[in-house]
């Protein structure tokens, strides 16, 4: 099957195609010749950002992920396209970003000149139990605090960009408000070391076929013998990675001081529903799509599907915990603003209550630090609601890891 990207964005065409033209001079400046840190370059995201800022020419291109073998697949990626110039320093790192060694690393490798960060847990399942969302507040925040203060030591760069999520609006999962939280560290003075670089960050709408995605196990499912399964009554909006990558690019270089950048995008032309979605990808699988409602009977059903040219799609209730009907971009009290793009709007971030966000991050390590420290996923959420007041988390018991 061609790239499915398409399914669910309706687009054939960078939505973001034009700001990277009028911006290229712009983005050229930002990466010729300079040294880059990318970390989480090993991920979907971050992989498409590396292959996207290649053709500028950096000077060095040093690269972390602790996954080592979606490091070993980059490097083989990049080699086997001959998209790496000779003079490049390149070096991928499988390293823990948040580890003492990286910061052995940092000292020996530094400084850069530009640092992307996309390392994040950033599934909502993973947060089904205490240790899980302590391991995401731990990797989305605590370390990147820590690294900052890394890359301090050893000069800050000009330009500091980490990802955010559309959940990050009036956040309703602790994915969510971990993302949230990582906003307020990067954009509130004194509680990282970044004043004096270029802050940025970047919500978005849900990678299309990224790795780990729900659209992504639509082919593993069939190529596996299994039912598709989608939960019903549920719309997102979709962007490509390559379309991703644009952003982060765009949002590093061309998106203002402290400003989150936001795709421009409207509920009647952008917002899809899943489930026609996986219609289409069991369509373009050479299938018709036959629904089911019920878990048991679609799993027995595929032979027998599938001999007579269908496949079945089990449509599940959307019941469970941190999982919203539609995704927003805008939180509460903010306000998108034009910032020169076409296809990006910005919001300006002034920070949070910088001593109600030292403490709950205080909080957070003390909790991380302590294992034997009883804590509920109460308690958890009323340390962010001090940070993040708009923090309302869905509860309903049920988590993803029960679903098909």
């Amino acid at each position: 099957m061609a790239d499915p990207a398409s399914i669910a964005t309706g687009r054939n065409v960078s939505l973001f195609a034009g700001d990277i033209s009028s911006r290229s001079e712009e983005i050229s400046a930002a990466f010729r010749d300079r040294r880059v840190l990318v970390i989480g370059g090993a991920g979907s995201i971050g992989a498409a950002t590396v292959r996207a800022i290649l053709p500028y020419r950096p000077a060095a291109l040093h690269i972390i992920d602790h996954n080592e073998n979606g490091l070993a697949d980059l490097v083989r990626d990049l080699r086997s396209a001959g998209i790496v110039d000779a003079s490049l320093d390149l070096q991928l790192m499988p390293l823990d970003y948040g580890a003492p060694v990286a910061h052995r690393f940092l000292s020996l490798a530094g400084p850069y000149d530009v640092v992307l960060h996309f390392a994040a847990l950033k599934h909502v399942r993973s947060e089904k139990d205490v240790a899980s969302i302590l391991q995401m507040l731990d990797t989305n925040v605590l370390k990147q605090q820590q690294f900052i203060s890394w890359l301090a030591e050893e000069g800050l760069p000009e330009r500091y960009f980490a990802v955010s999520t559309d959940k990050a609006a009036n956040p309703a999962n602790f994915m969510g408000a971990s993302k949230r939280l990582m906003e307020q560290l990067l954009f509130t003075d004194g509680c990282s070391e970044l004043s004096g670089a270029k802050r940025t960050s970047a919500r978005f709408a849900n990678v299309a076929f990224s790795a780990g995605s729900l659209l992504a196990s639509f082919g593993d499912r069939i190529r596996n013998r299994q039912p598709i399964a989608v939960p019903c009554d549920t719309r997102r909006f979709f962007v490509s990675v390559d379309e991703a990558a644009e952003i982060c690019i765009l949002s590093a270089v061309a998106v203002p001081d402290r400003h989150v950048a936001i795709p421009r995008m409207h509920e009647a032309d952008d917002l899809h529903e899943l489930t026609p979605i996986a219609e289409e990808f069991v369509k373009r699988a050479g299938y018709r799509p036959r629904s089911y409602e019920d878990e048991e009977l679609a799993r027995s059903s595929v032979e027998k599907d599938a001999a007579g040219g269908a496949w079945p799609i089990l449509s599940t209730p959307r019941d469970t915990e941190g999982e919203k009907e539609r995704e927003v971009f805008l939180g509460k009290d903010e306000e998108a603003r034009e910032i020169g793009l076409s296809a990006l709007l910005g919001v300006a971030q002034s920070g949070a209550d910088k001593e109600a966000l030292q403490a709950t991050i205080s909080e957070l390590r003390d909790l991380t630090d302590h294992p034997h420290q009883l804590v509920t996923k109460t308690d958890l959420a009323e340390a962010l609601q001090r940070a993040i007041p708009e923090f309302e988390p869905i509860r309903s018991g049920k988590t993803l890891d029960d679903r098909m």
